[in-house]
C-alpha cells in the first residue's frame, strides 16, 4: 500500500485525542446539585443520575443506533424539568459542572506530541466527535489539553443532529475542508464510526487502537476491515510512518 502525505487529518475526539479518565455520572450529579435551588420532590443526585442511565440505556440509545444525536442540553432540560428541580446558573453552566465533575480527562499519550508533529509539516486539521456535550464545551476541553492544536473546526454532533458514521456529518466536515476526500485522512478508535464511516466516504482510515487506557465507548476491536487503512497502537508509531512518507 503506497502511501503519501495528507493535504489534511481529521480525527475523533473519545480515546483517540482525549480519554475520559475515571468517569462517574453520579459524581457529576452531586456537583450539578450543589446548585439545587428548587426540589419539591426531594430528588437526590443518585434519583436524577438513574433517570439518566436508564434513558441513555433504553430509549435514547435507540436513537444513537439510527445515528441521531441528542444534545446533553436537551436531556437536561427534559430531565430536570420532569423531575422539578430548579438550580441557581442556567443549563449551560450545569451541562459544563456535570462534565467537569464526571471526568477529570486527559490526553490520550503522545498525542500532543503528534499534534506538534503535524503541525511541523503544514498538514492541517480538524475534529468529528460523537458527543451529546455542545461544541463549545468540547473545543474548551480540547483547547484545554492540546493548546497548540491548530484545528481549523471542531464537529460536534451534538450541533448536528446526525452521529458518524452517518455521512451527513462527514459531508459537512470536508465542506469546510474544502478538499477531495481522498487528500484527507480519518484517525479514529471506533472501527463502525470512524473507519468504516470514513472509508465510506472516500477518505483514508487510520485505526487507532491504543489498549493500554480503558475504553469505555469502544466498538468491535478484533475485527478484520477488507479495504485498505492504517492500524496503528501509538502515536509514535503514527509519527513514524508520516516521517517515513
Amino acid at each position: 500500500m503506497a502511501l503519501k502525505l495528507p493535504k489534511m487529518i481529521l480525527f475523533d475526539y473519545g480515546n483517540t485525542l482525549i480519554c475520559e479518565a475515571g468517569w462517574n455520572t453520579l459524581k457529576g450529579q452531586t456537583a450539578v446539585f450543589e446548585h439545587v435551588i428548587k426540589n419539591p420532590y426531594n430528588v437526590t443526585a443518585k434519583d436524577a443520575d438513574d433517570f439518566a442511565l436508564r434513558e441513555y440505556e433504553g430509549n435514547l440509545s435507540q436513537s444513537r443506533d439510527q445515528c441521531i444525536e441528542i444534545h446533553e442540553k436537551q436531556f437536561m432540560q427534559l430531565m430536570y424539568d420532569y423531575l422539578g428541580v430548579e438550580f441557581d446558573v442556567p443549563l449551560e453552566e450545569i451541562e459544563e459542572i456535570f462534565w467537569n465533575a464526571t471526568s477529570d480527562g486527559d490526553i490520550m499519550p503522545g498525542a500532543d506530541k503528534m499534534i506538534d508533529f503535524i503541525n511541523s509539516l503544514g498538514i492541517r486539521s480538524g475534529v468529528i466527535s460523537n458527543i451529546g456535550f455542545s461544541g463549545n464545551l468540547l473545543t474548551k476541553r480540547i483547547n484545554k489539553f492540546l493548546p497548540n492544536n491548530k484545528f481549523e473546526f471542531i464537529l460536534a454532533s451534538s450541533e448536528y443532529a446526525y452521529r458518524k458514521p452517518h455521512k451527513m456529518i462527514f459531508d459537512v466536515a470536508l465542506r469546510k475542508a474544502n478538499l477531495p476526500a481522498s487528500d484527507i485522512w480519518f484517525c479514529g478508535d471506533h472501527t463502525i464510526c470512524d473507519i468504516t464511516g470514513s472509508h465510506n466516504m472516500g477518505m483514508f482510515p487510520v485505526r487507532y487502537d491504543e489498549r493500554c487506557i480503558e475504553n469505555l465507548w469502544a466498538g468491535p476491536k478484533d475485527i478484520n476491515l477488507p479495504f485498505d487503512h492504517l492500524h496503528i497502537n501509538t502515536w509514535d508509531e503514527f509519527i513514524d510512518i508520516l516521517r517515513s512518507i
